[in-house]
């Protein structure tokens, strides 16, 4: 079936391209946390392939492929902005906690504690645990993370750079020395969550049954446990994609 002037239908142009969908997902899922669905990116390229479709207007051969390249992997970004439901201003709250752990350790010699991280931030206890809730979810390493560039869009940065897998770095040795060693020197309280939640697979409800705290204490612990985490790694982490790139060029 074509159209009459001879040019192949919407639909015969999705089938023909939906592996090109698929292939930039499964490339776009190599950099990606767990979290993110593969059928999800899938559904967003293809908006992205429809909308290459109807605005295309030379022709389906090599050419469109490019350009429905391009559509589809805008689609897919695009999705994975509107699904990060860390809002800006707290992650630069979260950015100002973990500056003031990395100021408060260098200082003290030590883990600083809940009261006195909220002083150094010119916050009460009550709004600095609030911010560690609102933070629920907060993760290790967050794509742009990957790059020192200041607030650029990561994501446009990162999925340029075919050397920068969040995975490989985590497991590049200074990486992995580097969070061995900051675990290790985390409060009693956070590193017993740490090793329900990772190691035994716990639920938040379930840690706070076997710590004799709230559900909502844990979520806290958990957030300022990140947070000390990143304040030892984050910084490393631009610099082993750097040596990663330089060891795959030989």
């Amino acid at each position: 079936m074509y159209t009459a002037a001879g040019q192949p239908t919407r639909e015969q142009l999705v089938q023909r391209f939906m592996p090109l969908v698929k292939r930039i997902a499964y490339h776009l899922m190599a950099r990606l946390p767990p979290s993110v669905q593969f059928d999800d990116l899938v559904q967003n390229g293809m908006l992205g392939l429809l909308d290459a479709i109807d605005r295309y207007q030379e022709g389906f051969g090599a050419q469109f492929e490019t350009y429905a390249t391009q559509r589809v992997r805008g689609a897919m970004l695009d999705g994975l902005r509107e699904n990060d439901w860390l809002p800006r201003n707290l992650r630069r709250e979260l950015r100002r906690i973990e500056a003031a752990i990395s100021q408060l350790e260098h200082a003290h010699g030590r883990a600083p504690s809940e009261r006195e991280l909220a002083e150094a931030l010119g916050m009460t206890l009550a709004d600095y645990q609030k911010t560690l809730q609102d933070a629920r979810g907060h993760q290790l390493v967050y794509i742009e993370d990957f790059s020192g560039e200041g607030d650029e869009d990561f994501l446009e940065r990162h999925f340029t750079d075919n050397d920068a897998d969040p995975a490989s770095i985590l497991e590049e040795r200074g990486v992995k020395q580097l969070l061995v060693s900051a675990i290790g020197r985390l409060p009693e309280r956070e590193k017993m969550m740490m090793a329900l939640y990772y190691e035994q697979d716990l639920n938040l409800r379930e840690i706070g049954e076997v710590m004799g705290v709230s559900e909502s204490r844990v979520c806290q612990l958990h957030s300022q446990a990140i947070a000390r985490l990143r304040a030892q790694i984050v910084g490393e982490v631009p610099k082993a994609a750097k040596r990663l790139k330089e060891k795959a060029r030989g």
